[in-house]
């Protein structure tokens, strides 16, 4: 059978899909075709309903798998719509939204099955019983209407990564992935967190499947790695097979969170590589024998989640229990080995007062990751933080149901004066991280600051729109002085201190 893929990536940042790639080795192992059609502004313009259409008519396939997320959602379904008008082939839905809000896809009668959770094994076996008209039904992993009844079968145990095939890179236009991205390739070691931050899917996914499978957290094996043989081969192909790599990625929800495989990681990676690497870490599971590994491997960024300055926020509505002298501390190790660092952030969280916001600015000022970048808090349907939006009566659904990314602007409403504030913040937060450190440049920036908190609405539009270029002419002008100071680097949303990008190259 011929199996296409459609990856909705639009309005945001260009990704690689490892899903879809295990997913197209094991169906290619199983005498299947696929392709693939990844839909990003970053590799070719969107298309039109027309070319949409005319497309998925010349594909001819048989069954047609959507991997989404729920920022993705209404995307898709506006192009399964599409793909109705041209195809009568099997429309599947997988991807993290299918665990979300799996009953409202098979509701919106956009798709004919859902594939709920780490699908390689059921995937797999719903396209051979396809294949060879077999009754799917009973298939675990799942999701149909029946007789107008939604109905979502049981998950099966989690895949042995041990025993996937090798990830299919030739359905992608990866080398243009590649010079998109500047050079960095992502790579995934494992798979699963250790914890339950109300604002990820992971504890979602857990309770779901301890549910289905009536086993404990140990017991579900959540925390899976990949053999360290198969993570040099994987490095060693892509070195050998594309150009322009600059930088290894190491997606992994908490790739520092067993030492000893860190420390085989990096033992083996310097055979193999000679380019750095960039990993994310976890402030509870980072000192310095972890950090002296990664450095003498060639890593050169090491990146922790701390999303809020305010420890009362972490602590009840994040479910993140750690102090801010731990993530001082945690970066300085990172520093003291000469790892660059760079930290995650939210604004506009629920709950989240004026006060809490301006201690994850003085936090970024004291600390002084080499960068940070922040986004505004989004409620994904599922998580206990969606849960805490809602009861608070927080979340502006229609907003919420038109955003394609959550670095723009926040679906949650906390009335007029607090929602400018986080407009102004969201847009330039190296100012105000600026002004509150002890950086030779904060006076300078402490005046720019009072000026937009000053600026009402209509103001603060005006200056918003040029409010980069400004960022940019000072930065340069302070590069001159030699005085350190965090900009706009890379991306609209990453303060990177001006020691770091003025040197990298």
């Amino acid at each position: 059978m011929k199996i296409l893929f459609i990856y909705p990536n639009a309005g945001s940042q260009l990704g690689f899909n490892y899903g879809i790639a295990h997913l197209s080795a094991v169906l290619k192992e199983a005498g299947h075709e696929v392709a693939l059609w990844q839909l990003c502004e970053d590799i070719e313009p969107l298309p039109s309903e027309t070319q949409f259409v005319e497309r998925i008519r010349q594909e001819a396939a048989d069954i047609i798998g959507f991997s989404v997320v729920t920022n993705q959602w209404p995307f898709a379904r506006k192009l399964a719509g599409w793909t109705r008008k041209a195809t009568d082939a099997l429309l599947v839905c997988g991807g993290i939204h299918t665990m979300a809000a799996g009953e409202a896809v098979l509701q919106s009668g956009a798709f004919d099955y859902i594939v709920r959770g780490e699908a390689e094994e059921a995937f797999a076996e719903f396209v051979e019983k396809i294949s060879k008209r077999q009754n799917v039904a009973e298939l675990k992993n799942l999701g149909f209407v029946q007789d107008g009844k939604v109905c979502l079968n049981p998950l099966r145990p989690l895949p042995d990564l041990k025993k996937l095939p090798f990830k299919d890179y030739e359905i992608f236009n990866f080398q243009s992935i590649i010079d998109a991205k500047n050079g960095w390739v992502g790579l995934m070691a494992s798979r699963g967190c250790p914890f339950s931050c109300t604002y990820c899917f992971n504890h979602q996914l857990v309770s779901h499947y301890r549910k289905d499978l009536n086993c404990s957290f140990k017991g579900l094996n959540y925390i899976r790695h990949f053999e360290i043989d198969q993570m040099m081969t994987e490095i060693d192909y892509l070195q050998r097979h594309y150009n322009n790599i600059t930088m290894f990625i190491l997606d992994d929800d908490l790739f520092t969170f067993y030492r000893q495989y860190v420390e085989q990681f990096c033992q083996a990676y310097t055979e193999i590589s000679a380019l750095p690497f960039v990993v994310n870490a976890h402030v509870g599971f980072f000192e310095e024998r972890r950090a002296r590994y990664l450095a003498d491997a060639g890593c050169k960024i090491v990146k922790f989640g701390v999303e809020s300055g305010s420890e009362r926020i972490r602590r009840q509505i994040l479910q993140r229990r750690m102090k801010n002298a731990s993530i001082v501390r945690a970066i300085e190790t990172a520093h003291q080995y000469g790892l660059h660092t760079s930290v995650f952030l939210m604004i506009g969280l629920p709950a989240e007062t004026h006060e809490d916001v301006m201690a994850t600015i003085r936090l970024m000022a004291r600390a002084k990751p080499g960068r940070y970048r922040w986004s505004f808090f989004f409620p994904f349907p599922g998580t206990k933080a969606y849960e805490i939006s809602a009861e608070g009566n927080y979340i502006d659904f229609e907003k919420m149901a038109r955003m394609e990314n959550f670095t723009d602007d926040t679906c949650l409403n906390f009335g007029h004066e607090h929602n400018l504030f986080l407009k102004k913040v969201g847009r330039i937060m190296p100012w105000f991280v600026n002004a509150y450190s002890d950086l030779p440049v904060a006076a300078f920036y402490r005046q720019k600051v009072d000026e937009i908190l000053a600026l009402d609405a209509g103001a603060w539009e005006q200056r918003a729109r040029r409010i980069e270029e400004e960022d940019r002419q000072i930065s340069d002008e302070f590069i001159a002085r030699g005085l350190s100071h965090y900009a706009i680097k890379y991306n609209r949303f990453m303060g990177v201190i001006s020691d770091y990008f003025t040197t990298e190259g």
